[in-house]
């Protein structure tokens, strides 16, 4: 608000002034009228230039005075030519316009290459934008992201940007009973997170018109910012690394902090239920690591010492393998049970299974 406040009374003060000097000669419609452009003009360049970021801004400067300067040189060249003065005059000025307008939107474009740390002083990366880490939407929802900062590896200036929790207001009001639920939740854990040692939370009013979809909306403000995202998103975490913004995945930081097992160790675990082959058993981790154990199956429901030896890493998350001995297992008279015709049949393939095992039923 206060904002627009300074933008009218520079507005108002363009076309008082304007009124008084009367430039050009003009008439007062016209001064009125030429003033009123010029105060708007500057106002929308205003508005467009908040925007940008630094380094658009200092790459814009550089590119305009390297324009302006060799804009200059060509003038002084032209100026030996025997051209009629009136020509000359106009050739000089649209080669100065010319040669700033292009230094100006290259280096807008190529701010982005600037490496301002090596400036040092405001310019470094010490200041308080390191510690600038983004919410995104999903990390909300999840919820690991409170017990993270409650434990105090994350800690610094949390920025949730407006149009985040606008997603998750639209979340919590949807007809669908499951998103309605997730929205709710991921307002609870803001409030879980404000509460958090060493945590601020801060809610941005940063918006970009221009750009429709939420995950980059995300990657321009951390742009700006120079902060790091904190998402469980996969797509958002590839596309930020290919525009050159830092991420911090929770679920790589879960799979990180899964124990360490090694073939040969043993390890106490709950069979759960039976396994999809012959005689196994199978129980998960506290973190939800399966473990498959065979000669386990007739240990379902009880806690057993099992011998760890191979461990799977899959795009899933990681499989640990195990072996539980059984008693008759070093008798040499001991034999595996030999299983019924129609358990032979590979399981993929029902139609073969259901076939063979009419054949099977007919023969009883």
């Amino acid at each position: 608000m206060d904002l627009w406040i300074i933008r009218i009374l520079l507005f108002a003060a363009t076309i008082v002034s304007g009124y008084f000097v009367r430039p050009f000669n003009l008439i007062t419609p016209y001064t009125l009228g030429l003033s009123a452009a010029l105060g708007l003009a500057i106002i929308l360049v205003e508005v467009r230039v908040r925007r940008c970021s630094l380094k658009t801004l200092i790459g814009a400067a550089l590119g305009s005075i390297m324009g302006i300067v060799g804009a200059s040189l060509i003038s002084i060249v032209i100026g030996r030519m025997t051209l009629e003065p009136a020509t000359g005059t106009f050739a000089q000025v649209m080669i100065l316009i010319l040669m700033t307008y292009v230094g100006l939107v290259s280096g807008a474009n190529k701010g982005e290459y600037l490496d301002l740390s090596a400036l040092g002083g405001i310019f470094s990366d010490r200041g308080s934008k390191k510690s600038y880490k983004v919410l995104d939407t999903s990390v909300i929802i999840d919820g690991r992201v409170a017990d993270i900062c409650k434990t105090g590896f994350l800690e610094g200036t949390l920025v949730v940007p407006h149009f985040v929790l606008r997603e998750l207001q639209q979340i919590a009001d949807s007809a669908d009973s499951i998103k309605r639920n997730r929205g709710r939740r991921g307002l609870d854990i803001l409030e879980k997170v404000k509460g958090a040692p060493g945590v601020i939370v801060q809610i941005v009013e940063k918006d970009y018109p221009d750009v429709r979809e939420v995950d980059l909306k995300l990657i321009e403000l951390a742009k700006e910012l120079g902060a790091k995202i904190v998402t469980n998103d996969f797509n958002l975490n590839k596309v930020s690394q290919l525009r050159g913004v830092d991420v911090l995945n929770i679920n790589e930081l879960a799979n990180a902090l899964k124990p360490v097992v090694l073939p040969g160790e043993t390890m106490k675990v709950f069979i759960l239920k039976e396994g999809k082959e012959y005689n196994q058993g199978v129980a998960y981790l506290d973190d939800g690591t399966m473990v498959v154990v065979d000669n386990a199956r007739r240990m379902i429901g009880k806690t057993i010492a099992t011998q760890v030896t191979s461990v799977l890493q899959t795009t899933a998350g990681k499989m640990i393998f195990g072996r539980f001995p059984e008693e008759s297992e070093g008798s040499p008279g001991a034999q595996r049970p030999e299983r019924r015709p129609y358990e032979k049949i590979e399981r993929n393939d029902r139609s073969t299974y259901e076939e063979d095992r009419e054949k099977v039923n007919k023969t009883r």
